[in-house]
């Protein structure tokens, strides 16, 4: 057949991210594949540095970010605004990825057309529809429209099975954040031209933080930052560097908590070449995000994980990351072992990565290949072995 056209569709920064490690495997195959970018811009902002980034230039821009817009809004342009775009683009199939409300609207748009749905990071679940909310109702829905499911662990992928996911349809390719962070990290990201150029002089330990989650503004959040003001206070040879998100919401409470606070430092989330430098610098990450999540154990780094539910429990059980919640106290306490117990940190430290090993991008085409018949046979599946590659 001639060759696949595959479009991507994204909006926010970490599907940017995770995307980019498929765009560059897809350019690469050129021969069988016809790749096309569409943005929703989600996060206008986020999104562009990652474009930048990564050499992604989107062949369609909706640019449907607004000041406060409801989740309703962005369903609803998305959704109108892809109908022509796929129209024209008239792809074999879209991919997107994660869990957004741009992943829902889209796979919604492609069924409405009858073009076929691959879901990269398919199958995460809390089991709980407002935790973490929209996120586990969009994936749980994109789920039901998705053809083709890229799975980035057995977990997940058992997840999907018990949704009645026809078994041929699932890959288990690891997940494609550990090709974007390897991909950077062998660029050998530097600090030293960069607002945080005094890190490497910086002589004692580094807590890399982001909390910022809908379901844990108001006094989640608060407490999250008492946690790290006592941190502070507890580890005299400890920063704290604090990616604060754009929302108000998460600056206010973050400014009033922490702005003035000793050895803690607030700023913009910094473009993921200078955040890479950051992780690749930092002792313990303290966290709400998905993403790093699998970030930490990909480069060894201990990670507590400030929510109530994880849809990534396969961190937990390996041992390289912790859920703790969101009181103050169990954040400290959580802390305080790792600062303090050498054994406790080389325990989370040296678990390997569950998520990845650096081929889901390949392995990924080499499904789409697969499936449109390109190739005899599926990939080899992604396999944890505890210790092993990804660190």
């Amino acid at each position: 057949m001639s060759r696949v056209k595959v479009s991507l569709v994204f909006g926010t920064r970490p599907e940017a991210i995770k995307l980019a490690p498929i765009h560059a495997e897809l350019s690469r195959r050129q021969d069988r594949f016809e790749t096309s970018v569409v943005v929703t811009a989600q996060h206008r902002q986020m999104l562009d540095q990652m474009l930048a980034v990564f050499r992604m230039l989107p062949d369609v821009d909706l640019n449907v970010m607004e000041e406060d817009q409801s989740l309703t809004q962005v369903t609803t342009r998305v959704l109108a605004g892809l109908e022509p775009v796929l129209g024209e683009l008239a792809p074999d199939i879209i991919l997107v990825q994660g869990d957004t409300t741009t992943v829902f609207a889209a796979s919604l748009a492609a069924f409405y057309q009858r073009i076929k749905v691959g879901h990269v990071e398919a199958g995460l679940r809390t089991h709980n529809k407002f935790s973490p909310f929209p996120e586990e109702t969009n994936r749980r829905l994109t789920g039901q429209m998705a053809d083709v499911h890229f799975a980035a662990t057995e977990r997940a992928r058992q997840n999907l099975l018990r949704a009645d996911v026809k078994p041929e349809s699932i890959f288990v390719t690891g997940n494609p954040v550990v090709d974007a962070l390897q991909t950077v990290r062998n660029r050998g990201p530097q600090l030293s031209e960069t607002e945080f150029a005094w890190v490497e002089e910086l002589e004692g330990r580094l807590i890399l933080v982001t909390a910022h989650r809908r379901e844990n503004l108001g006094v989640p959040l608060t407490q999250i930052c008492e946690a790290l003001k006592q941190i502070a206070a507890d580890h005299r040879d400890v920063t704290i560097i604090y990616a604060v998100h754009p929302n108000p919401a998460v600056r206010d409470a973050a400014y009033e908590i922490l702005d003035d606070t000793e050895r803690v430092v607030l700023c913009d989330p910094p473009d993921y070449l200078v955040f890479v430098a950051l992780l690749l610098r930092a002792d313990l990450i303290i966290t709400d995000s998905g993403g790093l999540q699998e970030e930490g154990p990909a480069l060894g780094i201990p990670v507590l994980v400030t929510r109530d539910t994880t849809e990534r429990p396969e961190g937990i059980e390996a041992g390289v990351t912790k859920l703790v919640g969101t009181q103050t106290d169990a954040i400290v306490t959580a802390a305080d072992e790792l600062l303090t117990s050498p054994a406790a940190y080389q325990a989370m430290s040296t678990g390997g990565c569950p998520y990845g090993d650096g081929r889901a991008a390949e392995r990924i085409c080499d499904a789409l290949e697969y499936v449109f018949q390109l190739r005899d046979v599926p990939p080899d599946g992604f396999v944890y072995e505890r210790g092993g590659p990804g660190q």
